[in-house]
């Protein structure tokens, strides 16, 4: 989903990407045919227009999700905008720090090559981290569902699994037998969110999509993996600020530095920015640079796998600035490009 174009453009792309909501892709679709509430959401700043954000923030003050658009429509032009409490404040004072702790099942095989490549433990530095619960990869079993019969291969790099995480995996894909060595995990943010905070979880929850209660209880296991053992969060700009973290890092392990669907939340020159001062710290020997974001995101990392078609949304999982796969968004499954 591209965030910098026109609302009604980004609440179609919105549609196709939430097909596996159906309350959210009829709520976007809906949105961007109706001229009122596109004026609405056209008077929030850019960044915030964003349909993950609107339709949480909605929730948060009671709009029924599933439920049918009408009760948007009416929560959203009711709203009084200099209400302190109100929703249009909830939107401009909350950030879509969506944590998918499925994206795991499609990062960890990742993780894993880069482990036995360098034969050291890893430091996982997350930018964009907000909670960090992608941070623990070597606490969770992966169930891989390969071929046309979806034979399940099951990788446990762990001896007590807190969850198994299960992941379509399609083209030449092999699961990995080894065992997941960490001896760091770090992220910078923004604004990192405190697991212990029970209204930050909360909206953590609120922006997991109203059917998918499977993924709310996945991360209410993940938040409390993060409450058990906190990683070195660090508040600051992926932009400015990585390199101090890097070097913090790097006195523990081979550096990972990864990231999925945080780039797209900058505008496209500091995309362009970002992925070019990641390309210099991998070629300085820095890290290694896990990417996985909306196929639109890195155009230079999506430009070296094969062509995706136009109406195919996914994200495009990037080893060092090279595609490695094709995956869904939450880590439902991948597409292995050999």
């Amino acid at each position: 989903m591209e965030l910098f174009t026109d609302v009604a453009r980004q609440y179609e792309d919105f549609a196709d990407y939430a097909a596996d909501s159906p309350c959210f892709a009829d709520w976007a679709t809906q949105v961007a045919r109706d001229t009122e509430v596109l004026a609405w959401i056209g008077r929030l700043p850019p960044i915030k227009q964003q349909p993950n954000i609107v339709f949480a923030a909605a929730r948060r003050h009671g709009v029924t999700a599933p439920g049918p658009y009408e009760g948007l429509r009416e929560a959203l032009l009711a709203d009084d905008p200099e209400d302190p409490a109100g929703l249009t404040a909830t939107i401009l004072t909350r950030s879509t720090q969506t944590n998918e702790v499925g994206r795991l099942a499609t990062l960890a095989p990742v993780f894993a090559r880069i482990a036995a490549e360098s034969g050291r433990p890893l430091a996982l530095l997350e930018a964009g981290a907000s909670a960090g619960v992608c941070l623990y990869p070597d606490r969770y079993a992966y169930r891989y569902l390969q071929g046309p019969d979806r034979r399940a291969v099951t990788w446990t790099p762990t001896d007590a699994p807190v969850r198994t995480l299960t992941c379509r995996a399609r083209g030449p894909f092999r699961v990995p037998h080894s065992d997941l060595p960490v001896a760091w995990r770090g992220g910078l943010d923004l604004a990192p969110v405190d697991p212990a905070d029970a209204d930050a979880s909360a909206w953590l929850e609120t922006l997991v999509w109203p059917e998918q209660d499977a993924r709310r209880e996945a991360l209410r296991t993940a938040l409390q993996v993060v409450r058990d053992d906190p990683p070195a969060l660090r508040t600051g700009d992926i932009l400015d600020d990585l390199d101090d973290v890097v070097d913090e890092a790097s006195g523990f392990g081979e550096v990972v530095v990864f990231h999925t669907a945080v780039v797209a939340y900058l505008d496209p020159p500091d995309r362009e920015r970002f992925a070019a001062a990641m390309a210099d710290r991998v070629a300085a020997g820095l890290c290694r640079w896990v990417s996985n974001e909306g196929k639109t995101v890195l155009p230079g990392i999506t430009a070296t796998g094969p062509d995706i078609p136009a109406d195919h949304p996914t994200f495009v999982l990037g080893l060092d600035g090279r595609a490695l796969a094709w995956t869904h968004g939450h880590g439902r499954s991948l597409t292995w490009l050999g």
